[in-house]
């Protein structure tokens, strides 16, 4: 898998085996098709691996996503939010984001 060129990722642990994984991309027009593309290929990954059924953790989905877009003059914000068990969202991390 491509590493990322726009979005950014941000993880954090609830502590109980569930983790939150933002992904953000502030771009100019000429960059939103590449962030969106890159939105999508995390969203292609996340369904191809799903951990169960996607939808709210606390309605008993396994996995959730959300995904904003705002504009604010010439930029654009894109933020992409998943929610699932932590060995997943650890892997979908491994393939997309560079080591630090």
């Amino acid at each position: 898998m491509p590493l990322m060129n726009y979005l950014l990722f941000d993880a954090s642990d609830d502590g109980e085996d569930t983790g939150t994984w933002d992904a953000m991309a502030s771009v100019r027009a000429a960059q939103l098709p590449a962030a969106m593309a890159e939105v999508r290929a995390v969203l292609d990954w996340a369904e191809a691996h799903a951990p169960g059924p996607r939808g709210p953790l606390d309605e008993g989905g396994a996995w959730d996503a959300d995904e904003q877009v705002q504009v604010d003059g010439e930029w654009t914000t894109v933020t992409l939010t998943l929610t699932g068990p932590w060995a997943w969202g650890e892997a979908l991390l491994a393939q997309f984001a560079p080591a630090d």
